[in-house]
């Protein structure tokens, strides 16, 4: 039988992320292309203590239908430790707990525009975004991100008069997954004055946030919303378990409870026993030291992969020097063709992003790719930088 597929999903491409771990199932090769927390960073001991005695003491309830909008005690430890960490929510505000933070960024692209109606978005911007904005009928364009200070604020004046059915900005503005850059505190000041001015929704997605190795911490743009205009989306994936898929939202109380709505045909709710495990992680243990160690980690495995770059790369290849988070974005020469190097990587036995996948215009390259070092191991770490700097040498 020949199908027809909806035209929501006919122009929807695989992500080229999950199609390269499709390649990774020889155990020789070394991946820079997932953008996992390290296995060692999730508290095992703890988790299977909290589950053991869940089963043994709330089993019925922890294995019965929860509420749309996320386990009671978990949605008011959320929102407390963001208010008292971060100075995040308003008396408007209210807490939506997720299945990951990927639902969270789809489900306020969903209740908030239309097909047909634009997203405006930094350039590169996080794959899982996009393909939610497509899916929905929305259309991303890009902002040029600068290699500091975030995307220029004069850029997105341009972008909003060239984009009248622009409906929401969405930002990573701290530790941004593909470049691992930082908006500076100042321009997200700007930012917020104009997206308040022209009526521009701004979706704040930070699940790296918690994540700073070096530097000092900057606001969140949420922190600075007295107007209602800031959906702020997170997770525990990056700090406590990926598998678990708890993320949050916090958001205006309207644009939560239509969100409530649409989640409840997506997947009723969050999946019960993983909330309440959440919840008794970050009320009986220490999640502050937990996350300390997390970045004393990354922060050890950010030093080793730029210190071989130093040693290795040619010159003629830039990359950033992240303060946090999971990623480093490297830019090639225009005299480099970038499918071939991710081609040759890959023989080479080194996997890598490439840029192509993080561009809002479909198929558009960007001269550049993704390396992540919170997955490798240190050794291979500098093994993998000295085979893609084999492959550069031999293409310059």
């Amino acid at each position: 039988m020949e199908y027809t597929f909806s035209n929501k999903m006919a122009a929807l491409k695989p992500s080229a992320i999950r199609e390269i771990f499709k390649s990774l199932t020889d155990p020789t090769i070394i991946s820079f292309a997932a953008g996992n927390p390290a296995p060692e960073s999730f508290p095992v001991e703890a988790l299977s203590a909290i589950s053991a005695d869940i089963f043994a003491n709330t089993a019925s309830f922890a294995l019965q239908y929860g509420i749309t909008d996320g386990y009671g005690p978990l949605r008011e430890a959320v929102a407390a430790r963001q208010k008292e960490r971060f100075g995040i929510g308003r008396e408007f505000d209210t807490t939506l707990i997720t299945t990951g933070g990927q639902q969270g960024i789809e489900l306020c692209c969903k209740v908030l525009c239309n097909e047909g109606d634009t997203v405006l978005c930094e350039n590169p911007s996080f794959i899982g975004a996009l393909n939610a904005f497509r899916s929905l009928g929305a259309k991303p364009v890009g902002i040029p991100l600068r290699t500091e200070g975030g995307i220029d604020p004069d850029a997105l004046e341009a972008a909003i008069a060239a984009n009248p059915r622009a409906k929401m900005l969405y930002l990573i503005p701290t530790f941004q997954n593909p470049a691992g850059s930082t908006t500076d505190t100042a321009t997200r000041r700007r930012i917020y004055d104009i997206c308040r001015r022209h009526s521009l929704i701004i979706l704040e997605d930070n699940p790296y946030g918690e994540l700073r190795f070096a530097g000092e911490d900057i606001p969140t743009i949420k922190s600075m919303d007295e107007d209602g205009i800031v959906v702020y989306c997170s997770s525990f994936s990056k700090i406590l378990s990926a598998g678990m898929r708890v993320g949050f939202v916090v958001a205006p109380e309207a644009i939560v409870q239509k969100m409530v709505v649409a989640k409840q045909v997506e997947d009723v709710h969050t999946n019960l026993f993983f909330q309440m495990l959440c919840h008794r992680y970050i009320t009986e243990y220490d999640l502050d030291a937990h996350i300390a160690g997390i970045r004393a980690l990354y922060g050890r495995k950010c030093r080793l992969m730029l210190d071989t770059l130093d040693e290795y790369m040619p010159k003629s290849i830039t990359y950033t020097r992240p303060e946090g988070g999971l990623f480093i974005w490297c830019t090639l020469p225009d005299s480099v063709d970038v499918s071939d190097f991710i081609k040759r990587c890959l023989a080479e036995k080194v996997a890598v992003v490439p840029g192509s996948a993080f561009n809002p215009e479909e198929n558009a390259p960007l001269q550049a790719f993704r390396l992540n070092y919170s997955t490798p191991s240190d050794e291979q770490i500098v093994e993998g930088v000295k085979r893609l700097a084999k492959v550069a040498r031999e293409m310059l």
